[in-house]
């Protein structure tokens, strides 16, 4: 098994407290469904839109990062898969698709020596 990062982007605030509860619903039952085949390695947490961005070999810091709304990564999450193809296929039934958002899928690199 194979590790990667799910970044989700372009998620949309609900428009109402019931559709709030609804998507929290759908985000836990996608959860519970990848946890109990033991594709979960780190849950991971839910981002603000706010943070500071360094840049340059002086490492200057600004206000950040400002993304477009599509751009925007609202969190993300560590799974465990067979390959791209299988985190893929895993991906494919994530709620932030509903609401017009992505799940950028990156494999993650061992750095052993």
């Amino acid at each position: 098994m194979s590790e990667f990062l799910y970044l989700f982007r372009g998620w949309e605030a609900p428009e109402s407290p019931d559709e709030a509860q609804q998507q929290i619903l759908k985000w836990s039952t996608w959860f519970k469904s990848l946890a109990a085949k033991g594709h979960i390695k780190d849950r991971g947490h839910p981002l603000d839109r706010g943070g500071k961005v360094l840049k340059g070999k002086k490492g200057a810091v600004t206000d950040g990062p400002y993304a477009e709304t599509k751009d925007f990564v609202g969190g993300y999450t560590l799974i465990e898969a067979r390959d791209l193809a299988h985190a893929s296929e895993l991906a494919s039934g994530c709620p932030v698709l509903e609401t017009g958002g992505a799940v950028e899928i990156r494999p993650i690199l061992s750095l052993r020596a």
